[in-house]
Formats: C-alpha cells, structure tokens, sequence
C-alpha cells in the first residue's frame, strides 16, 4: 500500500479487560470475537511501563505536538485507584518533554465515586459516559446480568461529574443508537444533563451480522437520526453532536470530525491488558482475531503497527473505498461508512472493499441534513456581492494583523510606530474608510502576502516595516487627514499605493518624506539634502514629477478600473508586468479598454454591470498573448491584459479575465468544493479527463463567453451535470452551481 505512513496519535489502553454491565449490544463481549476470554483480567506493571515507553519514543519519532491515551476496557474502573494511579503516573513521566499528554477515560458510569475523580483531576484524565438516553432506552440494553437497571448509578455519576470542582473533566455523553427507541425522548434525555458533548454511535453490524431493522425500512438508522438532528434544531443546538458536527463540516467543505464518518486516516492503536497490540476495537465485530496484528509492546514498536496492512488500509483515504463509493456524491461526508460496518465474508477479493451495512442510511443522512441545512451553511459570498468584498476585506485584515503577531520585535521601532500610526487611522471613521480603502486595493493582498513569507527573517522585517508607512500615508490622503506619515522612497521615487508615484530625486536615490492629507490633496516634504520647501498634490492630475494611476473610462460605470503601471507587487501575475508606460501608450491601451468595454456593454449588459463593480485595477503584462487574461497572487479586482492587441481581443480579455477573477475571489473565502485531484472528470471540449476545478472554472469562463457566439456554450449543459453529480462539490459551490444554471 502506498503513500506515507501516519503515525499514531490516539491509544486506547485497556486497563481492564471485564465489565460489571452484560449490555447486549456490546462488540466486546456479544459479537464475533471473544479474545477476551483470554486476557489478564487487570494491566500489569511491565505492560503499563512498555506501553508508555512505545509511546514516548513514537511521539519523539515522529515529532507529535500531543498524544490522547483513553483508559478502556471492558469498565477501566474495575481497575481500581491504584492501578489507574500507576498508568497515569508511567504516562506522564514518560511523556514529560516530549510531548503534551491527553488523558481520557471512557466508562460506563455505575463505579465513578470522588476517590476517582480526584485522581482524574490530579493528572487531568476527562471522563466520558455512556449512557443510550432516556431510562427506557438505557435499560434496553445497558443492564447489569441478572437484569438490574445502570440508569439511576449512571446518572449519580453524571451528576457528580458535574460539581463544580469535577466539571472541567466532563467529556460528554456516548450514546449507542436503537432505532425502537423514541428519538426525541433520548436525545431530549441527554440534552437535559448539560453535557459538553453528544456523540451517537450506529451499533456495530456488518454484512454478515446485519443491523436490526424492526420495519425492513433501508434507512430506519437515518430516520432516527434525522428525527433527533429536527429536535436537536428545534432546541437550538444546545449542545454540540459529533456526527451532526462532522457532517455539518465536510458539507461546507471542512474536514471529518469522526472515524466513522469522512475519509480522513485512522491514527489509533489498542493496547490490550496482556500487552498486544491490536486495530481498532469494533473489528471484533466483523471475525475472530479481525483486530490482530500479532505485534505488542514487548518486541515492538508502534511503527511496525502502523505500517500493517490493516491499519494501512483505513489511512487510504478515497483510495480505501470501494469503487461503489468512490463514485459517490455523498462519499466525502460518510466516508464509506466505518471500516467494521464494510465486512462481508463472501466478498470475492477483499472482505472489507464494500459499501457500509448502513450505506443506504449513510446516503439519506448526508442528504437529509444538507437539505435541512444548506440554506443557512451557504456563505453570503456566494450570491451577493457586497458580502463577496466584506468577507475580501475581512480577509485582508486578518492578514495584516497576521503580519503583526509574525513579525513582533523584529521590525524594531520603525515596525511599532507605524502599527501605533494604523491604529490611530482605524480609530476614526474617516482614518478607517481610507484605511479600508487602501486594504482593498489588489496589490496590497500581494505585499501581504509576500511580507508573511519572510516576515521571521529581520531583513523581511525590516522591509515590511519600511513598506507599511506607505500604504498608511495613502490611506491619510484618500481621508484628506492631516496626519504626518513618514514614508521610504527608493529610486528617487515615492509611490503611494493606488494613488501614483512622486518623483523627488534622481534615479538611484533613497531617502524618506512626510506625507499628510490636506482637504482634496496632499502635502510632501522631503527629509535631508534634497530640494527645501514642501509639495502640493492633487491625487488625480498631473504635476511636477507627479504621475497619478490613469484612471479609464468606461461606457455604463461611474468610476472605471485604474491602468497601475507603477506597484512595485504588481510581479504576481506569472508573467513579467510591463514597464510604466509613457503617456502616449497609456492614452492608448485605456482608449482600447474603453472601446471593449463599450463592445462587451453591447453584447452582454448584464456582465458588463458586473465587470464594474468588481474590476478595479488593470496592469499591463510583457508578453501576454493577446486573447488571454492573467489572475495572480493578489486580492479581488485585478487583472493582468496585455499591451497590444485590438480591441476586440481585449473584450475577451476582460470578460474572461472578470469571471476567472471572481470566481478566484470565491475561493479565497469559500469553499466551493473539496478533495480537489481525488477525481477526474470528463470536460465536453476536451478529450483529457481534467480536475473538478479546472472543469469548474472553465464552464464558469464559457457561460460569459457565450456573449461571444455560441460555440462557446457548447457542451456547457453537460459539463453543469458532470459538476451536479460531483463528489467534490460543497454546499457552497452547489449555490453557486444554482446561479450558474440560471445564467443559461
């Protein structure tokens, strides 16, 4: 099996290998595997010390930031004080410098007393409980052998769990799901303990030991389950539920928050009482020995587990499903469904390369969520504009405070002064319209952007505080505040992001100047040996060694896009930008965008409309090809077009240019879909199978360019379906498959 190996971050330490309860339902003792018939009641000392040693050398190996150890069993407190005492304390003493130690302990509830509870708070050990809901429920099968009821012990201990000096322990509440129970009654039982945490298990079944389904319905497991998430709604998600948690995510896009659920790899290992090292518990569901790897902590090491074929098997990711699933749409959230729930001992290759016993369950769960959901998970982003450049904004912010914290001390006085300078401009409403102004500008996302990169080298410290007063000053003059702003210039010359460039001395010289707004203008005066006496700015016109962004018009816009041949960020594009352009050639290209412009207004109105309220700056690239548009490493609104070329050519330019833009804009701020490159997909113009973005994009470009002829639209409708049935599509990238289908 390929691809690296994942090391284990998560251990389940048997500490005990019986149990006080007889639950019917339990893989340890009720199902297919009884190897606990044959382990040592209680973990000894030399197993307890080898297994903590594995583990620190394991986590020293492989670098861990922090390691979860949960206590198990059968009941782990059968194990007594004492013997816990000695795991935590071999757990931490070996772990001690190496990494940060996650102590848990899983239990059924009836022996929890304070004795152990104040040793769990001595070593922070948080505490989980199993308990199936209500008492009916509890007692359906959570009872001791000769019939008694757990549920009043059980909820002696959540309550002693929730004092005041144990709460901080409380994990939460594990639940095993029994479709006969009521739905409402259990979960409305748990919620009503104030747990942090609810997490519902599907009883462990397999193809050959099917789970119990009282009306034949394939889906009874999701119609339970969709039932609890409508009341869990109703009450206005008063606690958090794993499984609703992870499908919630992988929904939007996000990662999987469960092993049953999702493709992320498995990072666990069991250590049974006698030392051996086993895979994950449920497969005693599946066959006798199915959990066996044949290694334990005696003769080896942890690595030798996680490179076993049946570990490696559930760290496969997409690769690890079965074809049924891989070419499913709901794959990315069920995850084929837990590695147990696959087997199926007739399968003719590999027992385990199957759908899940609850595939049909799994499918309608997925989908039952997302249709109840999807309104409220969609990004704003998707669909409005204005929510597209707040989130942009957003973003951009988050960044520069990121270079902040980044580069601490390391940009020195300069550094803070000017942090001290944005803080004063935010704190004003005109100071921070400016500010935003200037944050909103494309090339200052790529100064970010670049500044991140070497932000823990002084000398990119340094450079980013020399470059920060700039954008500063900018945003003084765009509030007409009359705030000093001492700024760098280099080669002679000062360049204020969006606004121009200022020629203050000859080529090849450096030095600094105080800009300061002044009403509709600006005021400049240069620091040291120049020229005496102070300049007066006019942002938008031509002076004396002022050159100001020419700004273009365009048919249908009040304000057009800028033509930024100056910013020194503007290299982001893949292609080398041109120099400035003289004013001749200048005139020239801003006449032929002008010209385009009024030719896209002709054919497409409405993409025309659109275009100016996102497209804001235009650059112009060295050898671009003339019918095609360049989108870099910068924030919304920019676009590389090349110097040449007709009029015409830049129509195209710049309407290909726009939706490749937005839709880059999109991305950065949603996600649109996820596990890019896990699939290839058919794309109707093209006979090479291509990655779901690149088939996104290009049917996204085409719509627009159908104002060009309809040979563009061919094929579109079926590339739309491909993307419809797709894996890889969130349900923020479903909206936005909505609105593409109404463009056409």
């Amino acid at each position: 099996m390929t691809g690296p190996l994942v090391p284990f971050r998560e251990i389940v330490l048997k500490v005990h290998s019986r149990c006080d309860l007889a639950c019917d339902h339990c893989y340890v003792y009720e199902h297919a595997d009884q190897s606990w018939r044959t382990r040592p009641r209680t973990i000894s000392d030399d197993v307890i010390f080898r297994t903590a040693q594995r583990l620190a050398e394991h986590a020293a190996a492989h670098a861990l930031p922090s390691v979860s150890v949960i206590l198990h069993g059968g009941e782990p407190l059968l194990a007594g004080p004492a013997r816990l005492r000695r795991v935590c304390e071999a757990l931490v003493s070996a772990l001690d410098g190496i990494t940060e130690l996650d102590l848990r302990v899983h239990t059924n509830g009836t022996q929890l007393s304070p004795r152990y509870l104040d040793l769990f708070d001595e070593f922070g050990v948080r505490v989980g409980i199993s308990l199936d809901g209500d008492r009916a429920a509890n007692d359906r099968h959570r009872r001791y052998a000769d019939g008694r009821s757990s549920h009043p012990l059980v909820l002696k201990a959540v309550e002693l769990l929730h004092q005041e000096r144990y709460r901080h322990l409380d994990l939460g509440l594990l639940c095993t799901v029994d479709v006969r129970n009521d739905p409402h009654a259990v979960l409305d039982a748990l919620v009503d303990l104030e747990p942090p945490l609810i997490d519902f298990l599907l009883p462990h079944a397999t193809w050959d030991e099917p789970p119990l389904r009282p009306d034949g319905s394939p889906t009874a497991y999701a119609d339970w389950l969709l039932a609890v998430f409508d009341r869990w709604q109703e009450r206005g998600r008063p606690v958090p539920v794993r499984m609703f948690s992870s499908l919630l995510s992988t929904l939007g896009g996000g990662p999987s928050l469960t092993e049953s659920l999702g493709l992320a790899p498995t990072d666990l290992v069991v250590v049974e009482t006698d030392g051996r090292l086993e895979q994950v518990d449920s497969l005693k569901s599946a066959y006798e020995g199915a959990a066996a790897t044949g290694f334990d902590v005696f003769d080896h090491a942890f690595d030798e587990v996680a490179a076993h074929p049946g570990v490696r098997a559930r760290q496969l990711g997409l690769a690890g499903v079965s074809e049924t699933c891989r070419s499913c749409p709901v794959v990315r959230s069920c995850g084929g469904g837990l590695y147990t729930h696959r087997y199926d001992s007739v399968s003719p290759s590999d027992a385990f390369d199957n759908p899940s016993v609850y595939c049909a369950d799994l499918a309608a769960l997925v989908r039952g969520v997302e249709a109840r959901t999807a309104h409220t998970l969609v990004a704003p982003a998707v669909t409005d504009p204005a929510e597209l450049a707040a989130a942009q904004q957003d973003l951009t912010r988050t960044l520069l405070a990121r270079l902040n914290a980044d580069i601490g001390r390391r940009g020195g006085a300069e550094w803070a002064a000017a942090w001290e300078l944005a803080a004063a401009l935010d704190g004003s409403d005109e100071g921070a319209r400016g500010l935003d102004e200037v944050l909103a500008l494309p090339y200052t996302r790529g100064w970010l952007l670049h500044a991140l990169e070497t932000a823990h080298d002084p000398s990119g410290a340094a450079r980013a505080a020399r470059r920060l007063p700039a954008y500063l000053a900018a945003a003084a003059v765009r509030a007409g505040l009359d705030l000093p702003v001492r700024v760098t210039f280099t080669d002679g010359r000062l360049l204020l992001p969006g606004l121009g460039a200022l020629r203050l001395a000859d080529a090849g010289e450096s030095g600094t100047a105080v800009v300061r707004g002044a009403g509709d203008g600006f005021l400049v005066r240069r620091e040291g040996g120049g020229a005496a006496g102070t300049r007066t700015v006019r942002p938008e016109e031509p002076g004396p060694g002022w050159r100001p962004l020419r700004r273009i018009a365009v048919p249908g816009a009040a304000t057009g896009p800028v033509l930024d041949d100056t910013d020194p960020y503007r290299d982001c594009f893949g292609l080398p930008p041109a120099d400035a352009l003289g004013d001749r050639a200048a005139a020239a290209l801003a006449a032929r965008v002008g010209e385009a412009w009024a030719l896209i207004e002709a054919k497409a109105p409405a993409r025309a409309r659109e275009m100016a309220g996102f497209l804001t700056t235009l650059t112009p690239l060295s050898g671009a090809a003339p019918a095609e548009p360049a989108v870099g490493r910068h924030g919304p609104g920019a676009l590389g077009v090349p110097v040449d070329g007709t009029a015409e050519e830049l129509a195209f330019v710049l309407l290909r240019g726009f939706r490749r833009a937005r839709l880059r804009a999109l991305r950065d701020v949603t996600d649109l879909y996820a596990a890019d490159g896990s699939w290839e997909h058919r794309i109707p113009w093209q006979e090479e199978p291509v990655p779901f973005s690149r088939l996104l994009a290009e049917t996204y470009e085409r719509m627009a360019l159908g104002a060009f002829g309809p040979q563009w639209l061919e094929g579109v409708g079926q590339a739309l379906d491909t993307l419809e049935g797709a894996a890889e599509l969130t349900v923020h990238g479903k909206r936005l498959l909505d609105l593409m289908r109404k463009e056409t």
